[in-house]
């Protein structure tokens, strides 16, 4: 069915007796290139749960914004997984350009996300691992979310089923801090930080233990209270760290580069309380994307624009 191109990702033992490999390949059919997500499964127990979950999610998502599922090959040894091949994924686009990217540029992969993101919240899927790698970009400037690995777990694992570990820095703190009322928010706090990313070329929080994580957020947006977060004062593990009594900084003093409806929506992403964060959908009709132009909602007009500008 294809030619292997070259492996991509060098093979891991996961947690649960698989392995994963990806390679890249082309179709003997149509000649497009294409991404083989190989699971080889070394015990009789079938395929591990997140590809199952990532399959059957995905199967049913079908739009510009989020990477397209070809096909699937099940046997009894491996799960492979046909994705359409992207070039390239938005932290290389950061390192090409020396993190300093085009600010138009970071409007425009900020509507594309937030496009996909919005597709996918109006079917109640959320995607819960965010980051600059698992949103790829092709050569034509298409955003698309990928890797949905994770998405609907009953709970956040700190490890992937490749055995990589799971960044603490795109965690929204109500998780962090242990809850299990999953919701649409969660990813939102995601994208905040993703926007801070691109704007500024450095990760926002990037913590490498929980306590460590929380700080960083404390100390940026300000220690958490009734008023910001109502609930937190009965949070158990929030009370045992005893975080220092931080009071929020003014964000354009640490995102220069983002005009004042930017820091508008990096705000009202960054929020504590989940009822107030901005959603996905409301987020595409924010002032800050006004000067894209009317449009812009258009999946043509995406292209075109990005075709024109995508330079880093």
């Amino acid at each position: 069915l294809f030619w292997l191109c070259r492996v991509e990702i060098i093979t891991e033992h996961g947690q649960d007796g698989t392995y994963a490999t990806v390679f890249k390949g082309r179709s003997k059919l149509t000649e497009n290139l294409v991404a083989l997500k190989e699971i080889r499964l070394e015990h009789e127990e079938g395929a591990p749960c997140t590809a199952i979950r990532e399959v059957s999610l995905l199967k049913n998502l079908k739009h510009a914004n989020i990477v397209t599922l070809h096909d699937i090959i099940h046997t009894e040894r491996s799960l492979t997984l046909v994705f359409e091949y992207l070039d390239s994924d938005l932290k290389q686009y950061l390192d090409n350009c020396g993190n300093l990217m085009c600010m138009n540029n970071v409007k425009i992969f900020m509507f594309q996300l937030l496009r996909g993101l919005s597709y996918c919240h109006k079917r109640k899927i959320l995607h819960r691992d965010l980051k600059p790698q698992n949103l790829l970009i092709n050569d034509k400037g298409e955003l698309k979310l990928a890797d949905f690995g994770l998405a609907r777990a009953k709970s956040v694992p700190t490890k992937t089923y490749s055995n990589e570990v799971v960044t603490l820095w795109y965690r929204p703190p109500e998780v962090l801090l242990g809850t299990t009322e999953y919701s649409t928010p969660i990813d939102m706090w995601g994208v905040g930080c993703i926007l801070f990313e691109m704007a500024t070329g450095r990760p926002m929080f990037p913590g490498s233990t929980v306590k460590e994580e929380l700080h960083l957020v404390f100390r940026l947006i300000g220690t958490p209270t009734e008023d910001s977060w109502p609930g937190i004062s009965n949070n158990d593990e929030f009370r045992s760290y005893m975080f220092s009594q931080y009071r929020p900084q003014p964000l354009i003093n640490h995102v220069p580069r983002l005009d004042s409806e930017g820091i508008d929506m990096l705000t009202a992403l960054l929020l504590y309380d989940t009822r107030t964060r901005v959603s996905a959908e409301a987020s595409l009709r924010h002032p800050y994307f006004l000067s894209l132009g009317e449009n812009i909602h258009t999946s043509r007009y995406i292209l075109n624009t990005v075709q024109h500008i995508l330079r880093p």
